[in-house]
């Protein structure tokens, strides 16, 4: 497995783990994670685990930059890996 493999599987748990702790920690009314670290985890690759949670914690859904952003951001992110994967074949 290549390096940007393992990338993408650390970051998208990553991303997931922390999409389930801040919906956690909105249940229980605690200090939040913020919108801007939770976009960010999904910019930098975490797309499809920002999804994943969303998804299976209901969490963000009804927040139209989350909704737009994170099904925007995978589709960049699948493109670039495709891309990737052409250019080093």
């Amino acid at each position: 497995m290549s390096i940007l493999t393992y990338y993408l599987l650390i970051i998208n748990f990553l991303t997931w783990v922390v999409y389930g702790l801040d919906k956690g920690r909105a249940k229980s009314r605690k200090w939040r994670i913020s919108e801007r670290t939770l976009l960010m985890l999904a910019a930098v690759g975490g797309s499809a685990g920002a999804l994943v949670g969303m998804l299976l914690f209901r969490h963000k859904t009804k927040k139209a930059k989350f909704v737009i952003l994170v099904p925007v951001l995978l589709v960049i992110h699948c493109v670039c890996v495709g891309i990737a994967v052409q250019w080093l074949m």
